[in-house]
């Protein structure tokens, strides 16, 4: 490991200088809160005032990281595109050192691949020890111990963790057929990672259940009975020596490290190989996989937030908002132009997939909001209406859009301050149809188990009796992401250090920010 200065790094910052840091190892994070990185990219440190986690900061993203996965760059006035250049150049004599020291036989390239192959197939094997070690050395244990556990706390602990071993052990049967053993340069494998794509999906549910494992299994690790035990299962189970907080964090790894695996394998593999078009399409599909787990990850967190947000509404009715919707497209104050006497009225408008609410601000405290309405967005044709007058509704509107049932027995028109508002409408509800359609596509959906307890959730932060607390959840959390808090945990530095791909941003809160009933 590279020598690094926390002393040094505080002090530069504090100078007011640009302190840039190289990972040493990757960084692989399910939190929000932390940044993730793989191995050699590029960090610009903002505070480094603690001194096992770092804030930093690649292109747009920002976030917690722990100080002893990098090292400060040995020339802080080096400028980027010369240390980025000088890492190339580094690569690439390590390529063609490779190349001498392989001597003669396959081609630098064909040895490469070879050896990608077979790392591919020998993580592979070792994965479905890890899974098998976990399902029979602790499940099955488990399951034994009636007095101990019932099939909640198992479920909460391991989620759907034997599915995904029923399944990858499917996925190894079908490269095991595509391995050439002799030759594994000629190995076609990409076709394997095709045919599972959909399969892989599973994961989903057991990167969304992982943070309720740990916090469940840390509970237990409280009370000694619990470690004894789990010690028994391991060492009964002639298991590494791994705790099983990292036995269980394995998998979330795993599906972070194909995009990885099959990025390598494509850098290796000719354009002419039979294998190529098959492992492009892989990666791409791979990296769907996990932008896909992601975002739902993002959904299921949102989905207490906006049931919060419902339990401040005054005057509710009618259905819950999650019993149809999961996501916040957009939202901000539009004029209303009612039948039958063209009464315009201004109402605060949150456009959600499948449906928008519309309410209206109280005239002393604009801090709280009153139910008026909703609109089923599955039963809507957006029309941009021109400026003039409406023949509709025969009145003189600006910047304004209509929403029509297809009978045209429903009509509402809405009216923009500014063209550029309006336009930003249209493009939110284009964004809604477009997430409703990849929702049927990916077949993503809300149990209703979850919704009840999101709901459940809300209702316990509003007592009985109490005035409610409009804007305190939403305000607390947004103090949280200007004044971040450390991690509560230091990383696992024995388990696997992998890269996750980039998350996507949620534009969820930076909507909510800007609305005024959530403003102190």
């Amino acid at each position: 490991m590279g020598v690094r200065d926390e002393g040094t790094g505080a002090q530069l910052i504090s100078d007011g200088s640009v302190v840039y840091a190289e990972a040493l190892w990757d960084h692989v994070t399910m939190d929000d809160q932390e940044l993730g990185f793989k191995a050699g990219d590029v960090i610009e440190v903002v505070d480094a005032t603690n001194k096992e986690w770092w804030w930093g900061r690649i292109l747009d993203s920002e976030g917690w990281f722990p100080a002893s996965f990098v090292r400060l760059r040995v020339n802080q006035d080096e400028p980027m595109e010369e240390y980025v250049a000088k890492l190339e150049d580094s690569r690439e004599e390590d390529s063609a050192t490779m190349g001498r020291l392989l001597g003669p036989g396959l081609p630098c390239k064909e040895q490469m691949r070879a050896n990608v192959i077979n790392e591919i197939m020998s993580t592979e094997r070792d994965y479905i020890k890890h899974l098998k070690d976990i399902c029979e050395g602790y499940i099955k244990q488990c399951r034994k111990r009636t007095d101990m556990f019932n099939e909640e706390q198992l479920r909460t602990i391991f989620g759907n963790i034997d599915e995904i071993y029923r399944f990858q052990k499917k996925f190894l049967k079908g490269l095991e057929k595509r391995f050439n053993k002799e030759q594994p340069h000629l190995s076609e494998i990409g076709s394997c990672f095709l045919e599972h794509q959909t399969d892989f999906q599973i994961y989903s549910e057991y990167c969304n259940n992982h943070p309720n494992a740990c916090l469940q299994l840390s509970k237990l690790m409280k009370v000694n009975k619990y470690v004894f035990f789990f010690e028994a299962c391991r060492l009964l189970q002639k298991m590494i020596d791994i705790s099983l907080d990292g036995f269980l964090l394995t998998p979330v790894q795993k599906i972070c490290k194909y995009p990885l695996q099959l990025a390598e394998l494509l850098k290796y593999t000719n354009p002419q190989h039979r294998d190529y078009k098959d492992v492009e399409a892989a990666l791409n599909a791979m990296k769907n996989v996990a932008r896909l787990i992601n975002e739902r990850k993002r959904r299921l967190e949102n989905i207490d937030k906006i049931a919060q947000w419902q339990s401040s509404i005054e005057d509710w009715e009618g259905e819950d908002i999650l019993s149809r919707s999961s996501d916040l497209i957009f939202s901000g104050e539009m004029t209303k132009i009612s039948q039958p006497h063209a009464k315009s009225q201004q109402r605060m408008f949150f456009l959600f997939d499948h449906q928008m609410v519309y309410c209206k601000k109280d005239l002393l405290r604009r801090d709280i909001l009153y139910y008026k309405g909703r609109m089923d967005m599955d039963q809507m044709e957006v029309v941009d209406v021109e400026d003039g007058k409406d023949k509709d509704l025969n009145v003189s509107v600006k910047n304004a859009l209509k929403l029509r049932s297809p009978g045209g027995e429903e009509v509402h028109l809405l009216c923009a301050k500014k063209p550029e508002q309006k336009q930003r409408w249209l493009r939110a509800f284009a964004d809604e149809r477009g997430q409703v359609q990849h929702d049927r596509e990916t077949g993503f959906a809300i149990t209703d188990v979850q919704k009840k307890q999101a709901m459940l959730n809300a209702c316990k932060s509003h007592p009985a009796g109490k005035p409610k607390a409009v804007t305190r959840p939403y305000y607390d959390f947004l103090l949280r992401q200007k004044h971040p808090s450390l991690p509560s945990t230091l990383p696992q530095q024995q388990v696997f250090m992998l890269a996750e791909p980039k998350r996507k941003t949620s534009n969820f809160w930076h909507n909510i920010g800007r609305l005024t009933p959530f403003k102190k």
